[in-house]
């Protein structure tokens, strides 16, 4: 059984620093007929538990510890048995949305997760968040990319906890040296690929200053 990459969106709200938004966030689901790894765990467990149509769910991986990426991580995490994976730099985040839970699993730079037979190498990309992380798949062409790269430029940066010159630099040094033709699946939006990007960063230099 091959390895694939299921999506759904789902509606919730993003909170930080006191404001409130409406979004949409993209779920990642990668796997086989039998066993996947849920990447964002957004807004409504249910939806994604069945998404998952009965295969067992290996882990919850967690990009970064903004709230509309985690919100539903503990209750997924409950009803699959399936440990919450973060990158250690995001436990202040994680600890807003989620005081009382820690996760159960720490994500490292350079890190090897298995699944259905790929692997899905963890690149530590800081500046949206300081523990965001971006999973490479190279036998599936494809980076899940969180907030840290989309469709026309970095993620924002202009909250708590963020940081532009760092987002451009975990870009240009991570993410723009995959092969051109990877698929760039992001957490919210369109999907795009490295080298649709790759010729924009100096723009993006220029507007963030």
């Amino acid at each position: 059984m091959a390895a694939r990459i299921d999506h759904l969106v789902t509606s919730g709200t993003f909170a930080l620093d006191g404001g409130e938004w409406d979004v949409d966030n993209n779920v990642w689901i990668v796997g086989d007929d039998t066993e996947a790894v849920v990447i964002d765990a957004a807004h409504d467990a249910a939806a994604i538990e069945a998404a998952l149509g009965g295969r067992t769910l290996r882990a919850i991986i967690c990009t970064h510890a903004h709230n509309d990426h985690i919100d539903a991580a503990p209750a997924l995490a409950a009803t699959t048995g399936a440990p919450v994976l973060l990158h250690p730099d995001d436990l202040p985040l994680w600890k807003q949305t989620h005081p009382d839970r820690a996760p159960d699993g720490e994500l490292a730079d350079g890190q090897e997760l298995e699944i259905a037979g790929i692997r899905l190498q963890v690149l530590h990309t800081p500046g949206h968040a300081p523990g965001a992380v971006c999973l490479y798949a190279p036998e599936l062409d494809t980076v899940f990319t969180g907030d840290t790269l989309f469709q026309g430029g970095p993620g924002a940066t202009g909250r708590s906890f963020s940081h532009f010159p760092t987002i451009v630099a975990s870009i240009r040094d991570r993410l723009l040296a995959l092969p051109a033709e990877t698929s760039v699946r992001t957490g919210h939006g369109d999907s795009t690929t490295i080298g649709a990007e790759a010729p924009h960063l100096q723009e993006w230099i220029t507007r963030g200053h």
